[in-house]
């Protein structure tokens, strides 16, 4: 973390974001990751803060959050000066993985401030739900930063659904995996920035590497005036959507 917050400082960036529960290790079993487990304010959170302040950048990073005697899959945003702005806890669990250990989240959208950009937090899974990206457009997110643990063979999320997501919300989204393997799950790594356009900044990411984006919020006001996807819904339409089925 200290390496990577030094090295992307030094190439200009201002913000750095960290793959799914990246100071532990995602796919360690139940027993361990309880073990791992900690709460906001202890001695990894704190660190980290110190690492964001003395590299002079902003920090999003994930960990295994102790809160009331339950475990959260929690990630955590803190500014260049290691003040925390925000912490979202994951809510759509996935699988045994998911819910062997963590208590799902209950609050949605979570957002911060950070250069004048708005900048709101899912984990994973979440994103792989339209309503909840949707949720962070009609909230103003501009750049949704998303630390995940993608593994093979479902690499269509990344290289599709993301794109998907960013276009029909015309927001940025930057999303960071794992790459290489964790017990028998095999990361797919294709760490991307993609545009409110629905087109990636960069090639594909394979390895562990930084990667650089330059975000500029101008461009989600030339993809908005081709046309704007949020502006013309038919939420009146929409109703049975946010129902359970008989």
């Amino acid at each position: 973390m200290r390496a990577a917050a030094h090295n992307a400082a030094e190439a200009g960036a201002r913000l750095l974001v960290t793959a799914e529960v990246s100071l532990t290790g995602y796919h360690l079993g139940p027993r361990r990751l309880r073990q791992l487990a900690e709460p906001g304010d202890g001695p990894m959170c704190t660190e980290v803060a110190e690492i964001a302040a003395e590299a002079g950048i902003a920090i999003v990073f994930g960990w295994p959050e102790l809160a009331d005697g339950n475990v959260y899959n929690t990630v955590r945003m803190v500014d260049s000066t290691g003040t925390t702005l925000a912490s979202y806890r994951k809510t759509h669990l996935f699988g045994d993985i998911d819910r062997a250990i963590f208590e799902p989240g209950q609050t949605p959208v979570v957002q911060a401030k950070l250069d004048g950009l708005t900048v709101g937090m899912l984990i994973c899974y979440d994103v792989e739900f339209p309503e909840t990206v949707r949720a962070h457009a009609l909230a103003g997110t501009e750049l949704l930063v998303v630390p995940t643990a993608l593994m093979k063979p479902w690499e269509i999320v990344a290289q599709t659904l993301v794109h998907a997501r960013a276009l029909e919300n015309q927001i940025y989204i930057a999303y960071v995996n794992w790459s290489g393997s964790e017990r028998e799950l095999d990361y797919c790594g294709l760490t991307r920035v993609v545009g409110p356009s629905g087109f990636a900044l960069h090639d594909d990411v394979h390895g562990e590497q930084l990667v650089l984006a330059d975000l500029d919020p101008m461009r989600i006001w030339k993809a908005k005036q081709v046309n704007d996807y949020v502006a013309d819904r038919r939420p009146d339409l929409y109703g049975s959507l946010s129902t359970e089925p008989a």
